[in-house]
């Protein structure tokens, strides 16, 4: 059996992320952002109660996640923000788009950002 073709509907680099309301962040004496996530609902509850877990729990972003949490405003599109990353880290940051394209799909697969803008799709005929 064949793999299934991913088809993006819409150029991706041109979507606008924000940082999620409800998450609260800090940026640390060492420049690294830590993100606090309230442990809420009722499996979380039961969790807490039975095997003692956080009601906030704390993630921690590398370098370049730091550098780019603050930026998530809801106004740069992923090229814009790729822009900055490049003239922030340079080569470091290669390969960029696709990097930025995976940590971004993470942020949302985690519910950490919100899309501000997503362009529509293009209707091509042929």
């Amino acid at each position: 059996m064949a793999k299934k073709k991913h088809i993006i509907a819409s150029n991706y680099l041109e979507r606008k992320p924000a940082r999620h309301r409800d998450i609260d962040w800090k940026t640390g004496d060492d420049g690294k952002v830590t993100l606090e996530i309230e442990n809420v609902g009722w499996a979380n509850r039961i969790a807490q109660k039975l095997f003692k877990r956080p009601k906030i729990s704390y993630v921690h972003l590398d370098e370049m996640g730091s550098f780019v949490w603050p930026l998530l405003d809801g106004e740069m599109d992923l090229t814009a923000i790729g822009v900055k990353v490049k003239e922030h880290f340079g080569e470091k940051a290669e390969p960029l788009y696709e990097r930025l394209a995976r940590y971004f799909q993470i942020l949302d697969s985690y519910h950490f950002i919100e899309w501000k803008y997503i362009p529509e799709p293009q209707n091509k005929k042929k």
